[in-house]
């Protein structure tokens, strides 16, 4: 399945900013929403599902596959969809593919720290 990820990332890598990310909360219950740039602000619909990628809380600040890495060992819950966005925290090994649920081809995973 690595590559699969990696398909994903493949020509992201570096400095290209096509990913949002946003934090909510205050100190020590923070929540750091990541998407894939294109998908913010649309909806998601499935057969058995409907996913709202709101702005309101995805669209923050642009940041690179260099920078996702980073920034996703800093919190621990943390809400992502969007296949770029997904593929970051796979390879990164934050979160198994057997967890990460997929609406209309996008996927989708929440990370808990406990």
């Amino acid at each position: 399945m690595r590559a699969a990820h990696s398909a994903a990332l493949e020509g992201f890598k570096g400095g290209v900013l096509l990913i949002f990310f946003k934090v909510h909360g205050s100190l020590g219950k923070e929540v750091l929403a990541v998407c894939d740039k294109e998908l913010c602000g649309k909806t998601i619909n499935g057969p058995n599902a409907r996913f709202v990628v709101s702005e309101s809380f995805y669209k923050g600040e642009e940041i690179s596959v260099k920078g996702l890495k980073a920034k996703l060992r800093e919190f621990e819950n943390i809400n992502i969809v969007g296949n770029r966005a997904v593929a970051v925290a796979l390879e990164e090994k934050l979160v198994a593919e057997e967890n990460v649920v997929e609406i209309a081809g996008v996927k989708h995973v929440q990370i808990f720290k406990i």
